[in-house]
């Protein structure tokens, strides 16, 4: 297998590959690397070259056939959402004894909950494409940021004060929630 490879020398010490999203191969040197030094480290990684190459197109390909949400099924979702999310928000605020504002469900690309400073949470609809735990650990999540508005360790520990398998559910979202979101076509939000 054939690839181009952009070398990129810096003032660094160390020699690494990356391959960019848009399959670019990156080899990043250091200034006094030889031309000799740069052939032999890209040979003795070629198996991984060509490994996580093909890892990272299969990727692309499997995003491209990744199903569209119709603005009808946006909106069951959003209405769902409205049911289920405001009344978890409600069991943890009274089991977290915190109090928030308005509670508002959007279609969202970048982010799955966010926390005013006054205490106005939105959550992604996408969610209710997800399992209750992972609903359950964002819901958590933002109304930790009444009482702590970053993400600090003090944060995180009344995060898992509420849920102690927090970093399960959010590992768990990390690893469906990239799927979920290339679901919503950007002209049906």
């Amino acid at each position: 297998m054939e690839f181009k490879i952009n070398v990129v020398k810096s003032n660094r010490k160390t020699f690494s590959l990356e391959i960019k999203p848009s399959l670019e191969i990156i080899c990043r040197v250091p200034n006094s690397a030889a031309e000799n030094e740069i052939n032999d480290f890209l040979e003795k990684h070629r198996a991984w070259l060509e490994k996580n190459l093909k890892k990272a197109r299969e990727r692309i390909s499997n995003e491209s056939e990744i199903q569209k949400l119709s603005r009808e099924e946006l909106e069951n979702l959003k209405l769902r959402a409205k049911e289920y999310i405001p009344q978890r928000v409600e069991f943890f605020a009274n089991q977290m004894k915190v109090k928030y504002g308005t509670v508002t469900i959007r279609t969202q690309k970048t982010r799955w909950g966010s926390c005013s400073s006054d205490g106005n949470l939105n959550f992604n609809c996408l969610l209710m494409l997800t399992d209750f735990d992972i609903i359950d650990y964002v819901v958590v999540h933002e109304l930790c940021h009444i009482k702590e508005m970053n993400h600090s360790k003090k944060f995180w520990n009344e995060v898992e004060k509420i849920l102690p398998d927090y970093r399960k559910r959010r590992k768990m979202l990390q690893n469906i929630g990239v799927g979920i979101i290339k679901k919503v076509d950007k002209h049906n939000t």
